[in-house]
């Protein structure tokens, strides 16, 4: 069985008091260090109109990580297909893959991202239309292998500029119908267990039992959760504190200048509703000391039949965030160390 492959995604979370500049600059500063603890693969996320989340053009900010890493993998987590002409999609990444060969993923969901005003502005005033979703993946697929056919009135043409690889698409999604949709195109899957944290393990079995491949590939089952890791309890429950504030207000519309400090959030008059909020947003995360986080993560993965899990972390401190994603990596490392056959 293979080792089990740790990732992050980063949404560019901006803290009470800072810019939307220092977000993006923290998103590269992680990205690099990400490499440098040995994660596989480093994604960034898509929000319109999100004043606390800095990461609005996926595609924009890989082409930046790109420039300052070297070998991990970067990816969208994700774009929202329905928003946009999945051959401007194509030719964005067929871009990036001609810069940073063997290093993109093309995550999609169909997710509005955002706000419905926004939707409306994304789409010109028109209504979102989810409906072409499925088809819209296919022509995905075609544009990236260049394999229009014969019968489409598209053939010859080609989404440029023309790469030796196509990078690979991932379905991300948090349901039964995206599960579904993976399966049925034989696509890699990443389950969303920090925005749903009921039924996950369920949609995983239905991927694993539909899955369809039609080049030989087999299930590739991801799953993304919230974490929190200090060297102690304390410190993680005393970090996390943010993020538990942070989701309540968000949840209820509540007006945000971004990531609350921790002085704030542990002092926060939560009311009887609220706390009973922090309670079920727990169920999208996972916070303690490495050890405890850790064997966490390999039981959530366990109960996924997962082969990755992809880590999300929002924190008042950057320090804090860099810290609780260095000390996973150096236990996963610890633990695939003294795993391995003594010789």
């Amino acid at each position: 069985m293979a080792p089990l492959k740790y990732s992050i995604l980063d949404q560019s979370p901006i803290s009470e008091g800072s810019t939307p500049q220092e977000a993006l600059k923290h998103t590269a500063m992680l990205a690099q260090k990400a490499e440098e603890w040995g994660y596989t693969r480093f994604w960034v996320s898509e929000h319109h109109d999100a004043t606390t989340l800095a990461g609005s053009s996926p595609e924009v900010l890989i082409a930046h990580l790109g420039a300052v890493t070297n070998t991990i993998r970067i990816g969208s987590g994700g774009v929202m297909l329905p928003h946009y002409s999945a051959f401007k999609v194509a030719e964005n990444f067929k871009l990036l893959e001609a810069l940073y060969p063997h290093r993109i993923d093309v995550g999609v969901g169909r997710a509005p991202g955002g706000m419905p005003r926004a939707s409306y502005a994304l789409n010109e005033g028109r209504k979102r239309d989810v409906s072409r979703f499925p088809d819209q993946i296919e022509d995905l697929r075609m544009y990236l292998t260049d394999s229009i056919p014969e019968e489409h009135s598209y053939y010859g043409m080609k989404a440029t500029p023309v790469t030796a690889a196509a990078p690979p698409i991932w379905m991300l999604g948090t349901g039964q119908s995206s599960a579904e949709l993976a399966a049925e195109k034989g696509l890699p899957y990443m389950f969303a267990q920090f925005i749903n944290g009921e039924g996950g393990q369920s949609f995983a079995r239905t991927y694993r039992d539909r899955f369809v491949s039609n080049d030989g590939s087999k299930p590739y089952q991801g799953v993304a959760i919230f974490i929190m890791c200090q060297e102690t309890e304390e410190q993680a429950e005393w970090v996390a504190s943010s993020m538990d504030l942070a989701l309540v207000m968000g949840a209820q519309g509540m007006p945000s200048k971004g990531t609350p400090p921790p002085e704030r959030a542990m002092n926060y008059p939560y009311s009887k509703f609220e706390r009973l909020l922090v309670e079920e947003n727990r169920k999208r995360m996972i916070v303690g000391t490495p050890e405890q986080v850790v064997d966490r993560l390999e039981k959530l993965a366990a109960g996924y039949a997962a082969d990755e899990v992809m880590l999300v972390a929002i924190a008042y401190d950057f320090q804090d965030k860099l810290k609780s994603f260095q000390l996973i990596a150096e236990e996963m490392k610890k633990r695939e160390k003294s795993r391995r056959p003594q010789k």
